[in-house]
């Protein structure tokens, strides 16, 4: 199966380490670019749930 990875312009970092993702069979792949060989793997609606809650500041203190 191919897969076509995307990353964010704003990940051309000269380190290289960035989020990849691919949509694959209705879902959401996602891995680091300076470790391809581990894949992620979520649904839309998990993703785009996560995304709010971070854009919300849900997870501002869990680092």
């Amino acid at each position: 199966m191919d897969v076509q990875w995307l990353k964010s312009s704003f990940s051309d970092q000269p380190e290289g380490n960035c989020l990849e993702l691919a949509a694959c069979a209705g879902a959401i792949l996602m891995r680091e670019s300076d470790d391809p060989g581990v894949v992620v793997t979520t649904t839309p609606a998990k993703l785009r749930a996560f995304l709010a809650g971070a854009k919300a500041g849900e997870f501002d203190g869990a680092a």
